[in-house]
Protein backbone atom coordinates (compact mmCIF):
# COMPACT_ATOMS: atom_id res chain seq x y z
CA UNK A 1 0.00 0.00 0.00
CA UNK A 2 1.21 3.48 -0.86
CA UNK A 3 -0.38 6.65 0.44
CA UNK A 4 0.71 10.25 -0.11
CA UNK A 5 -0.77 13.44 1.26
CA UNK A 6 0.14 16.98 2.18
CA UNK A 7 0.35 17.80 5.86
CA UNK A 8 -0.07 21.45 6.78
CA UNK A 9 1.48 23.01 9.86
CA UNK A 10 0.21 26.42 11.00
CA UNK A 11 2.63 29.35 11.20
CA UNK A 12 4.95 29.17 14.18
CA UNK A 13 7.37 31.58 15.79
CA UNK A 14 11.09 31.28 15.09
CA UNK A 15 12.50 28.37 17.06
CA UNK A 16 12.22 24.61 17.33
CA UNK A 17 8.76 23.09 17.75
CA UNK A 18 7.69 19.56 18.64
CA UNK A 19 5.23 18.61 15.88
CA UNK A 20 4.96 14.81 16.17
CA UNK A 21 1.29 14.85 17.16
CA UNK A 22 0.39 17.54 14.59
CA UNK A 23 1.85 15.42 11.81
CA UNK A 24 0.68 11.97 12.89
CA UNK A 25 -2.78 13.36 13.70
CA UNK A 26 -3.26 14.30 10.06
CA UNK A 27 -2.09 10.91 8.75
CA UNK A 28 -5.20 8.76 9.09
CA UNK A 29 -3.70 6.08 6.80
CA UNK A 30 -1.00 5.49 9.42
CA UNK A 31 -3.42 3.46 11.56
CA UNK A 32 -3.84 0.92 8.74
CA UNK A 33 -0.13 0.05 8.46
CA UNK A 34 1.33 -2.85 10.43
CA UNK A 35 4.88 -2.50 9.07
CA UNK A 36 6.08 0.34 6.92
CA UNK A 37 8.01 3.53 6.34
CA UNK A 38 6.94 7.14 6.43
CA UNK A 39 8.93 9.69 4.44
CA UNK A 40 8.39 13.36 5.30
CA UNK A 41 9.60 16.14 3.00
CA UNK A 42 9.31 19.74 4.18
CA UNK A 43 8.69 21.81 1.05
CA UNK A 44 10.54 24.90 2.26
CA UNK A 45 14.14 26.12 2.18
CA UNK A 46 14.03 28.25 5.33
CA UNK A 47 12.88 25.63 7.83
CA UNK A 48 13.96 22.11 8.78
CA UNK A 49 12.72 18.75 10.05
CA UNK A 50 14.62 16.65 12.56
CA UNK A 51 14.25 13.96 15.19
CA UNK A 52 15.25 14.94 18.71
CA UNK A 53 14.20 15.28 22.38
CA UNK A 54 10.44 15.07 22.90
CA UNK A 55 10.17 15.83 26.61
CA UNK A 56 12.22 18.74 27.93
CA UNK A 57 11.43 22.00 26.06
CA UNK A 58 14.69 23.54 27.27
CA UNK A 59 16.49 21.37 24.70
CA UNK A 60 14.59 23.18 21.94
CA UNK A 61 15.34 26.62 23.36
CA UNK A 62 19.03 25.71 23.83
CA UNK A 63 19.14 24.51 20.23
CA UNK A 64 17.63 27.80 19.04
CA UNK A 65 20.18 29.79 21.03
CA UNK A 66 23.02 27.71 19.57
CA UNK A 67 21.91 28.26 15.96
CA UNK A 68 21.28 31.98 16.48
CA UNK A 69 24.91 32.30 17.60
CA UNK A 70 26.40 29.85 15.06
CA UNK A 71 24.55 31.36 12.06
CA UNK A 72 24.00 35.04 12.91
CA UNK A 73 21.90 37.43 10.87
CA UNK A 74 24.63 40.07 10.81
CA UNK A 75 27.31 37.93 9.13
CA UNK A 76 27.43 40.04 5.97
CA UNK A 77 25.27 37.78 3.84
CA UNK A 78 24.83 38.83 0.20
CA UNK A 79 21.37 37.25 -0.17
CA UNK A 80 18.89 39.34 1.81
CA UNK A 81 15.96 39.59 -0.61
CA UNK A 82 13.43 38.63 2.04
CA UNK A 83 15.10 40.26 5.04
CA UNK A 84 18.09 39.68 7.32
CA UNK A 85 16.78 36.33 8.62
CA UNK A 86 16.43 34.81 5.12
CA UNK A 87 19.97 33.66 4.32
CA UNK A 88 20.67 32.40 7.86
CA UNK A 89 17.44 30.39 7.54
CA UNK A 90 18.72 28.76 4.34
CA UNK A 91 22.01 27.84 6.03
CA UNK A 92 20.23 26.31 9.03
CA UNK A 93 17.90 24.35 6.76
CA UNK A 94 20.88 23.00 4.81
CA UNK A 95 22.70 21.99 7.99
CA UNK A 96 19.70 20.31 9.61
CA UNK A 97 17.85 18.89 6.62
CA UNK A 98 14.32 18.97 5.31
CA UNK A 99 13.31 15.31 5.30
CA UNK A 100 12.94 12.31 7.58
CA UNK A 101 12.43 8.59 7.00
CA UNK A 102 10.64 6.97 9.94
CA UNK A 103 9.56 3.38 10.70
CA UNK A 104 5.91 2.54 11.27
CA UNK A 105 4.86 -0.39 13.44
CA UNK A 106 1.32 -1.42 14.39
CA UNK A 107 -0.24 1.78 13.08
CA UNK A 108 2.12 4.14 14.90
CA UNK A 109 5.47 5.80 14.40
CA UNK A 110 8.13 3.53 15.92
CA UNK A 111 10.14 6.28 17.60
CA UNK A 112 12.40 5.94 20.62
CA UNK A 113 11.04 6.85 24.04
CA UNK A 114 12.53 10.34 24.00
CA UNK A 115 12.29 11.04 20.26
CA UNK A 116 9.94 13.48 18.61
CA UNK A 117 9.68 15.24 15.26
CA UNK A 118 10.81 18.85 15.37
CA UNK A 119 10.06 21.65 12.97
CA UNK A 120 12.91 24.13 12.95
CA UNK A 121 11.33 27.44 12.02
CA UNK A 122 14.26 29.64 11.04
CA UNK A 123 12.34 32.74 9.90
CA UNK A 124 10.81 35.33 12.22
CA UNK A 125 7.61 35.15 10.14
CA UNK A 126 7.89 31.88 8.22
CA UNK A 127 4.21 31.26 7.69
CA UNK A 128 2.34 28.02 7.22
CA UNK A 129 4.55 25.02 6.33
CA UNK A 130 3.76 22.13 3.95
CA UNK A 131 5.06 18.60 4.35
CA UNK A 132 4.61 15.87 1.76
CA UNK A 133 4.06 12.63 3.66
CA UNK A 134 4.59 9.41 1.72
CA UNK A 135 3.63 6.22 3.52
CA UNK A 136 4.55 2.77 2.31
CA UNK A 137 3.43 -0.25 4.25
CA UNK A 138 1.47 -3.41 4.64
Amino acid sequence: MWHQQTVMLPAKTRGFHLVTDEISGQLHALSHVQTGLLHLLLQHTSASLMLNENCDPSVRSDMERYFLEAVPENAGWHHADEGPDDMPAHVKSSLLGASLMLPVRNGRLALGTWQGIWLGEHRIHGGQRRIIATLQGE
